[in-house]
């Protein structure tokens, strides 16, 4: 069973069609989710298969109702010790002596489960009949075929919550292109039970699936008519324990998994090392219960960890000095900092961390994208660096909210996205910001704009005209707005508001606000749209909106139209014109009816200067226009060019070769620079003809 979404009603299916299979041989019903919701045990009412799912073992069985019952632990490291080796040996145990097998996937592509979606028959695909659930269906499927789950064998099962029928059989099976083999509507329990009985009988009715695995044939063979049914999930790594109940009700099944043979190509040498470390970790935990740590501050809870972990690592005698060294590195990085991504937010070069699943780590070093060596042993040591970024700010993230923003004590950004969303295991990005702050010599010397051009920003800036930085993701905009700060006379009070607070501005009067997201009841969301406003009473001279992404974008509008100029923001858009056009799709999202033209208005009335920057095909970031909004001519927004970059191709190293040019167009800016007093001679832009080189 694939469930579309969370909530389709898999589990139960699972259940109830494995007590409706068992007869002379028992079924198997296979839980494989890592929530520890004990999903099998709550349905089959057993309260001591809930006390003995509690153990530290990765695999809780019991047998009722004529089913053997497995479900993953309720705890989370115990869970986690499910890797695909012992899904192969649990697949083998259950291909012989039961009637039929249900597998409950909630993430059916992990490589934990590739064992048990080898020896299905069939994969049932379980959705409600909604426009969102056959979108969420046709998503599943295609990822499916991607990984050549083979479509034939795949068929869809309606489970009608709501009793609401948006989409007919007919319309999802031209949609999915699968056959629907069933559907269970919400009606009575009799009606219910019918419609277990028909699915089950519909299964039974497939033809069957030729196999070339001996062990399984004979087994098929002895059962008849009977098939095995297993749905793909993903179970990490499972061991067992053969632990009697405490009490009656359920019996308790000691459950035997035979490893397979030996895979050459296994790194053994790593699997002792992460087992060393977690024994060290373990002990390590012990350690600490037994001392009195409540009163200690946490620089001096450090240097007993350190302390401790020494010790730990010195009881091992077989290790050698530099081995020693080597692990209570890691070991510490695991237990106080970050685990394997430490050596990568030590390194300054490196300004993006980004992290594809446990086993694929990319690096951003000077504008290039670098895969590094850097692993983590599972995707629990991934979800628990993720927890530790996280928790400490009050956030959190689990499959009721799969992915969050937030941000790093020395203020890097972080964003992490996890699995049902995330399909090949946990995804965390880090983007970092110097310790090193950049100034207008940094980017001279980088070659992202000239001396010409630095000087007529710091006039735009002094002159208090109101400047949208325009780039694309990673372009440069969020340093460049920093940069720009730098030029904003020292009596202006300004308020910085962000989404995840990055701007340093180098000036001794700065408010800085972030919004906040829901807490876990879902109250308490505090968002930029609303900071804007409550900024317009903070009696600010200047407000810097880090970016504007939303709704908020008419507020800063209209703080830029009464009285507030000078004011600075960021967003993302691949030229000037295209910012124009993205900033009337956010002022749309306002929610009012207002008319396109009264929008371009707004916009020609409150922006005087839009900064594109982009980051090239070498890497390096540049400024490659600035240009001035003019006003408007009958419905459209007039633009003109002050300064442009014209890339002239590749020198021999991969260098993108190229110079500014000044358009030689007068700016209406020099009206605003003699208002304000601002000391600038237009004649230094048709100067400027310099190369450019890598920023």
């Amino acid at each position: 069973m694939v469930g579309a979404k969370g909530g389709s009603g898999a589990t139960t299916l699972v259940w109830e069609l494995a007590k409706m299979s068992s007869g002379t041989l028992p079924s198997a019903a296979i839980d494989a989710d890592f929530a520890g919701r004990r999903s099998l045990a709550v349905l089959a009412k057993c309260t001591d298969a809930l006390d003995l799912a509690r153990g530290e073992h990765p695999v809780s069985t019991f047998k009722v109702d004529g089913v053997m019952a497995v479900e993953m632990s309720e705890s989370f490291d115990a869970a986690l010790a499910v890797n695909a080796e012992v899904s192969e040996g649990l697949a083998k145990t259950l291909d012989v002596g039961y009637a039929m097998v249900f597998v409950d996937a909630t993430q059916p592509f992990a490589a934990a489960t590739r064992p048990l979606m080898m020896r299905a028959t069939r994969y049932l695909l379980v959705t409600p009949p909604t426009l969102l659930g056959i979108t969420g269906a046709r998503a599943m499927l295609n990822s499916m075929t991607r990984f050549n789950f083979p479509k034939e064998r795949i068929f869809a099962v309606l489970e009608w919550h709501s009793g609401r029928l948006d989409v007919t059989p007919a319309e999802i099976e031209r949609n999915l292109g699968i056959p629907v083999l069933a559907q269970i509507p919400p009606s009575s329990e009799r009606t219910y039970r019918k419609s277990i009985d028909d699915l089950s009988r519909a299964l039974l009715a497939l033809p069957e699936e030729p196999r070339a695995d001996s062990v399984v044939s004979a087994t098929h063979a002895s059962l008849g008519e009977r098939r095995t049914i297993r749905r793909a999930n993903a179970m990490p790594d499972i061991s067992t324990d053969g632990e009697a109940p405490r009490s009656g009700g359920a019996e308790r099944q000691p459950f035997d998994v035979q490893a397979p043979a030996e895979d050459p190509r296994r790194d053994v040498a790593a699997e002792r090392r992460a087992a060393l470390k977690t024994d060290i970790h373990a002990d390590l935990g012990k350690r600490i219960d037994s001392l009195k740590t409540s009163t200690r501050s946490q620089s001096e809870m450090k240097k007993v960890i350190e302390d401790l972990v020494t010790e730990i690592i010195a009881d091992r005698k077989n290790l050698t000095p530099e081995e020693s060294t080597q692990l209570r590195q890691e070991v510490l990085d695991e237990a106080l900092g970050l685990g394997p991504l430490e050596d990568l937010l030590q390194d300054d070069s490196i300004s993006e961390i980004m992290v594809n699943g446990p086993s694929i780590v990319y690096a951003e070093r000077k504008g290039r994208l670098v895969l590094t060596n850097v692993r983590f042993s599972s995707e629990g040591q991934l979800r628990q660096t993720i927890d530790r970024i996280i928790t400490p700010l009050g956030r959190r993230v689990d499959e009721a909210s799969p992915l969050v923003d937030a941000r790093l004590p020395d203020g890097s950004r972080v964003n992490a996205i996890i699995a049902p969303l995330a399909l090949d295991g946990g995804v965390l990005t880090i983007r970092r910001f110097g310790k090193h702050r950049m100034g207008i010599p940094d980017l001279l010397r980088l070659g992202a704009l000239t001396e010409q051009m630095a000087d007529f920003l710091r006039a735009c800036v002094e002159s208090r005209m109101n400047i949208l930085v325009s780039g694309g993701t990673g372009s440069g905009k969020t340093t460049l707005l920093n940069i720009m700060s730098n030029f904003i006379p020292d009596g202006d009070r300004i308020v910085t508001i962000e989404d995840a607070a990055e701007l340093l501005l180098g000036k001794p009067h700065v408010v800085r606000l972030e919004s906040r997201p829901p807490n876990i009841e879902g109250f308490g969301e505090v968002k930029i749209r609303d900071l804007v406003r409550n900024a317009l009473r903070m009696r600010p001279d200047r407000i810097v909106v880090g970016e504007c992404r939303g709704a908020e974008a008419l507020d800063m509008l209209q703080a830029m139209n009464t009285g507030h100029d000078g004011s600075l923001t960021t967003l993302h858009a691949n030229s000037p014109r295209d910012s124009i056009s993205r900033l009337e799709i956010l002022v749309m999202m306002a929610g009012f009816d207002l008319p396109v033209r009264a929008i371009r208005e707004q916009i020609a009335s409150a922006i005087d200067l839009v900064i594109q920057t982009t980051r090239l095909r070498d890497g390096s970031r540049k400024i490659v226009a600035i240009t001035e909004v003019v006003g408007m001519e009958g419905d459209v927004v007039t633009l003109q060019d002050i300064v442009k970059f014209n890339q002239h191709g590749l020198d021999p190293d991969g260098t993108v070769s190229g110079d500014f040019q000044y358009t030689g167009v007068q700016p209406y800016a020099i009206t605003r620079f003699d208002e304000h007093g601002v000391d600038y001679d237009i004649r230094q832009l048709s100067t400027m003809a310099q190369d450019a080189t890598a920023w």
